[in-house]
């Protein structure tokens, strides 16, 4: 009997997934007699805080947003050098504080853990350093812009 059960379990719980999917709930229960089923959907965390950090950019530079993200993908192939990405999902800083000077600009020679810029996370400032000594070729976000995990934010040369 419990063979039984455990088919009508498995079938049970795709239905319920495929309801899931086509719904997009996050969780389902259900309950009859003393068997008791529930399906949940984890929905990733990383998609909250750049829709929160999406907000403010774009309400600061809609233009310059724009021209990055439709430069990115057509870049890549061209570059040379070591492209320095984002650890976590984010907001880039290219400055310790508004109004100051940035930590790099383009042309600039960087030594090996010096500060690239910065990556808010959680309110949370993380520096994003330098891997190794070189030269900045190009610097790839803006200034509070939303960044993604392995996002490419600087590209250094030797």
């Amino acid at each position: 009997m419990s063979d039984k059960h455990t088919a009508i379990d498995a079938e049970l719980v795709r239905a319920l997934a495929n309801i899931l999917n086509e719904t997009e709930l996050t969780e389902i229960e259900v309950e009859k007699d003393d068997l008791k089923i529930k399906v949940k959907r984890e929905i990733t965390v990383a998609a909250a805080p750049v829709a929160y950090a999406a907000a403010p950019a774009q309400v600061a530079a809609p233009a310059a947003a724009a021209p990055a993200a439709a430069a990115a993908p057509a870049a890549p192939a061209a570059r040379s050098g070591e492209e320095v990405k984002s650890p976590m999902v984010g907001t880039a800083y290219l400055q310790p504080a508004p109004g100051s000077d940035p930590f790099i600009s383009v042309g600039a020679k960087v030594k090996k853990g010096q500060t690239l810029l910065i990556v808010e996370a959680m309110k949370t400032m993380n520096p994003i350093t330098a891997p190794r000594d070189g030269v900045v070729a190009e610097i790839l976000v803006g200034d509070a812009q939303p960044v993604e995990f392995g996002e490419a934010l600087v590209v250094l040369e030797a």
